[in-house]
């Protein structure tokens, strides 16, 4: 669009251009032959303005189909009154022999031209019912109709008494008509139109002197003898004539349109300023003839004496305008400044150099500073030095009109030296138009709120145990050595993992482990470099992201396995230091290095691969990332191979994990569990093989195998007489497939297993999978009976905006969150607050990994009721299942001693 009104803009120009080139050509034309009094001058001129006047209409009928919708209008009829002019000269053309001194037919057209000239005027005003007026711009036009009518009078009065007639009288009130109503036009029309009407004003004026002068050149034709007759009035009417017309093709291609731009009105002053000028000049012409002699008739002093009164009531207007407007600007000052210091929001204006010239609101309290001592002062001295440039970039924000670049944070310094944090939650240029010009800014004070999001920040990326960075934190400083790597930097990973870690938390208690944990933690921030990131992932597992190339990383490595290989001992509560058993611990560590153009889940993968070779190898050791792929993926490649014999020739086997109710003091459900027992390879966790059946496509027949043997073995359990639960994992893959509801159907009528028996366990990943389908998937299987359950809540994805969607009536909390909970208070309060949260939807929740009776007693003191774990129940096989059930001994959910939730 913007570009399509630069090519037109460009185009109206060059129009433009050629048009006055041939309206200058007319015109010396024109010219030359009155001031050499040609004999063609009396067909050429009316021939040059005939023609000038035929060529304007044409192109101003050109410039109106431009403009959109009714905009266009008022240059059609400009155009009208432009032809009209042409078939007036047209006529004279063709009248050889006419009076010049008295005029003809030919000038009933020119004077039609002139109605039809104020109706472009009238449509150039807004629509009726947008328009407004006023009186003061009437009063403008009026005072300006009668000093034109009034300077008319005193220039051609006497010629006109002398010749009275049409033209001679005619002529100067029209003129007067016209400016008045120019004037009209120009102060009432909104600002986008004001340039246009503002030609338009010069093409009236220049048709008023158009019409003085043809009075006075014809008023002196007929008193002057032939050949004595001056030519000057003329040459002024040919002039007049020709600007006349260039100001209104300028005013045409001036005009933007009625919608273009919103209208933003201002006070007349324009049309005041002109009143006042053209009233001045008609008095000072009427005071300069009575001067020099000629004698000022009746109506001149009566038309002066109107014009004075006029004069005088529209400056008495303009008194009680400013006084209204003080008035309402003292009001509104009043009003602001009000708000402003009722709100916690500082007002500070500053000037173009950045100074402080005014400051309003609770000053003090918000900026620690007051009044008096920011006045006078640039505001980008008081602010920290990383924060100088907090004004430039609210200035950029301002003038590329982007609100993004807002709110902009800064620190503010304070008297005592501190500082604050100060937020621009808004800001306008002080003039109203640009930035440079100098900034109102509004400043709060958020030092809390930031205070509270750097906390927030920390425990989000800090492992609470150890202080080191965690996770999330690990994983953003991967991206950016990612970035790096792009650039050509170096870096490796670098992943540690403790053996014999289980041990000490089975001898020595969970308070050895924590103590270890740290200990270890400890180790690696004084072996890293200052450049290194060391990071606790969870459990006993680390990573450090090295600055550093393989060989350095791999010397590194090394000497964290070395440091790490020692033996400890871990007094009980009570017993002399240095008492209790030996245990002993080592590290494995995998490097995998950098690469550019990879992402930060492969590079974690390359080094997780090469850490299990080091355990799969004897562990207390180092292994790069090429030396474990080689291994790792002849091993993926068996098992890859033997995955589809396992599940088609039932090699797999289930076993069942009790889950226990706190309330009813027994067990409620079981959790099947699929285990798989390589021939050449040996037990292979789940973890590994779903995710390579899932990779191969295999996970769909794998879990329609697992749901059809643990329902029909849950059926026979059932049959007994127990009512009991069974969850079932399901993958996010089987639920893409779209085909779990049908195998589900199929697994619970093979079985006669109720459907309300059935919990379906989906992991919170699906959280992050926003597919309408997937959710009608397990609304269905809720609508069947079944109980939907979200496993692992809290691992990585969880997001409550997702969940409130679910059909989920069950939560099961990851592991992660009960380990340590009966030592650590903000696990405790982060498994109170999950409690809290299902309570609140409508939810179970479920505790997994509850080993300890510390962990139990936590937990049932925090209300949760359902508890799964080695404390409650291993998982056992089928065939031991009832009697695991029917044997359960309530004993283990007692808490004997009330426990305080640390």
């Amino acid at each position: 669009m913007a570009e399509r009104r630069t090519r037109r803009a460009a185009a109206g120009a060059q129009v433009l251009l050629a048009v006055l080139a041939v309206l200058a050509v007319l015109a010396v034309v024109s010219t030359v032959a009155q001031l050499t009094a040609a004999p063609a001058s009396a067909w050429l001129v009316p021939a040059a303005l005939g023609l000038a006047s035929a060529t304007a209409a044409v192109v101003l009928l050109r410039c109106a189909t431009r403009l959109p919708g009714r905009s266009g209008r008022p240059w059609r009829a400009l155009a009208g009154a432009g032809a009209l002019l042409a078939l007036g000269q047209a006529i004279a053309l063709a009248r050889p022999g006419r009076d010049l001194s008295s005029g003809g037919v030919e000038d009933l057209p020119v004077l039609l031209a002139v109605p039809v000239a104020v109706s472009a005027a009238v449509l150039l005003l807004p629509p009726r019912t947008a328009r407004r007026i006023g009186t003061r711009v009437l009063f403008d036009g009026l005072v300006v109709t009668v000093a034109v009518a009034l300077a008319g009078c005193v220039l051609i009065g006497d010629l006109v008494v002398r010749t009275p007639g049409l033209v001679s009288a005619g002529y100067p009130l029209v003129g007067a008509v016209l400016c008045g109503i120019g004037l009209v036009t120009l102060t009432a029309v909104p600002e986008a139109r004001r340039r246009a009407a503002g030609w338009l004003l010069v093409c009236f004026v220049a048709m008023a002197l158009v019409a003085l002068a043809g009075a006075l050149g014809r008023a002196s034709t007929g008193t002057a003898s032939s050949g004595a007759a001056s030519p000057v009035w003329g040459v002024v009417t040919v002039l007049a004539w020709l600007a006349m017309l260039g100001a209104g093709l300028r005013g045409a291609l001036a005009d933007v349109g009625a919608h273009e731009v919103p209208d933003r009105r201002a006070l007349p002053l324009r049309g005041g300023v002109l009143a006042h000028g053209a009233a001045a000049a008609a008095l000072l012409a009427v005071i300069g003839g009575a001067v020099a002699g000629r004698p000022v008739t009746t109506g001149e002093a009566v038309a002066a004496a109107v014009l004075v009164v006029l004069t005088s009531a529209r400056t008495l207007s303009w008194a009680v305008d400013a006084a209204a407007l003080t008035r309402r600007l003292e009001r509104t000052e009043g009003w602001f400044r009000a708000l402003v210091h009722s709100g916690d929001a500082v007002t500070v204006v500053l000037d173009a150099a950045g100074r402080v010239t005014s400051a309003s609101g609770p000053v003090a309290d918000r900026l620690g500073r007051a009044e008096e001592d920011l006045l006078g002062c640039l505001l980008v001295g008081l602010l920290h030095p990383e924060d100088r440039d907090l004004l430039d970039r609210v200035s950029a924000a301002l003038r590329d009109g982007t609100p993004d670049g807002l709110p902009a944070t800064g620190r503010l310094g304070t008297t005592e030296g501190t500082w604050r944090d100060v937020e621009v939650s808004g800001a306008a240029p002080a003039a109203g138009r640009r930035a440079d010009d100098g900034l109102v800014l509004h400043l709060r004070d958020v030092t809390e709120r930031r205070a509270g999001h750097r906390e927030l920040e920390r425990l989000a990326y800090t492992d609470s145990l150890t202080g080191l960075p965690n996770r999330a934190r690990f994983m953003s400083a991967l991206d950016d050595a990612l970035a790096g790597a792009a650039r050509g930097r170096r870096s490796c990973v670098l992943l540690v993992d403790l053996d014999g870690f289980k041990a000490v938390n089975d001898v020595a208690g969970h308070d050895a482990g924590d103590r270890l944990l740290c200990e270890v933690a400890d180790s690696l921030r004084a072996e890293a470099r200052s450049g290194d990131l060391v990071a606790r992932l969870g459990g006993d597992e680390f990573a450090l992201v090295v600055d550093a190339g393989p060989d350095e990383a791999l010397a590194l490595a090394e000497r964290l396995v070395t440091r790490l290989d020692r033996t400890h001992r871990y007094a009980a509560p009570g017993d002399p230091e240095g008492a209790g058993p030996v245990l002993r611990t080592s590290a494995s560590v995998g490097v995998a290095d950098v690469v550019a153009g990879a992402d930060a889940s492969a590079t974690v993968r390359e080094a997780d691969l090469a850490l299990r070779t080091v355990k799969a190898q004897g562990k207390n050791g180092v292994r790069a990332s090429g030396e474990a792929l080689v291994e790792e993926s002849a091993r993926r490649s068996r098992l890859a191979r033997d995955l589809p014999g396992a599940i088609a020739r039932g090699r797999l086997r289930l076993v069942f994990q009790p889950v226990a109710g706190t309330a009813e003091r027994r067990i409620l459900g079981v959790e099947a569990l699929v285990r798989w027992d390589h021939p050449v390879h040996g037990p292979v966790s789940p973890e590994e093989f779903i995710g390579l059946a899932e990779d191969d496509g295999l996970i769909v027949p794998l879990q329609r195998w697992v749901l059809e043997t643990a329902t029909a073995e849950h059926a026979r359990l059932v049959a007994g007489g127990r009512d009991l639960k069974l969850g079932v994992n399901i993958s996010v893959r089987h639920l893409q497939a779209r085909c779990l509801v049908e195998d589900v159907t199929r697994a619970l009528e093979r079985s006669g297993l109720p459907a309300r028996m059935l919990m379906v366990e989906v992991t919170e990943s699906v959280l992050m999978d926003d597919d309408e389908r997937l959710l009608a998937e397990l609304a269905e299987l809720s609508a069947l009976g079944c109980v939907v359950s979200l496993d692992d809540f809290g691992k990585g994805y969880s997001s409550l905006a997702y969940l409130a969607r679910l059909p989920v009536q069950v939560l099961k909390m990851d592991r992660g969150f009960v380990s340590g909970i009966d030592t650590d208070p903000r696990g405790a309060a982060l498994v109170g607050s999950v409690v809290d949260l299902g309570r609140t939807l409508g939810m179970d929740v479920v505790a997994e990994g509850v080993e300890t009776p510390g962990q139990m007693a936590v937990l049932t003191a925090l209300g949760c009721s359902f508890l799964q774990g080695w404390l409650i129940g291993r998982p056992v096989p089928a065939g031991e299942l009832a009697a695991v059930v029917d044997g359960f001994d309530p004993a283990r959910l007692e808490v004997p001693v009330p426990v305080a939730v640390p």
